[in-house]
């Protein structure tokens, strides 16, 4: 496609204008630029106090999470303490654990009627045995 040479013309003037133009960059005057920094330093005041920057939340221990997941502390200390009594049970002699149950666990002598077998006490215990012949 062609131009006709009047558009040609137009486009060549167009052209020295553009050039003219970028080789005269303009100034903004100092009563301009004044104006500016007021309009600016006007917008600064008007802002509202900045929000203080949150702090992340310091990261919980893996204790922390656990003793969290069982209650807190007062259902730990329970625990510790149904483990002591427990363990101190566990380690105590028989003789001690059948006087107070008073006597009815162990058959020390045989003359009392009023004695019970382990499993009258712990009616699964016979089952355990069982259990263990299987395998």
């Amino acid at each position: 496609m062609t131009m006709p040479d009047d558009d040609m013309l137009n486009e060549a003037a167009l052209d020295d204008l553009f050039r003219a133009a970028r080789a005269e960059a303009p100034m903004p005057s100092a009563d301009l630029l004044a104006r500016v920094m007021a309009d600016a330093e006007a917008e600064i005041a008007a802002q509202p106090a900045p929000l203080p920057v949150r702090q992340a939340a310091p990261r919980k221990s893996h204790l922390r999470s656990l003793l969290e997941g069982l209650g807190g502390w007062p259902a730990v200390a329970g625990m510790i303490t149904a483990s002591v009594v427990g363990l101190s049970m566990g380690f105590v002699s028989p003789d001690q654990v059948n006087s107070l149950s008073g006597g009815l666990l162990l058959q020390s002598d045989m003359s009392t009627t009023s004695s019970y077998d382990l499993e009258d006490m712990l009616p699964g215990f016979g089952a355990l045995d069982d259990l263990g012949m299987e395998g």
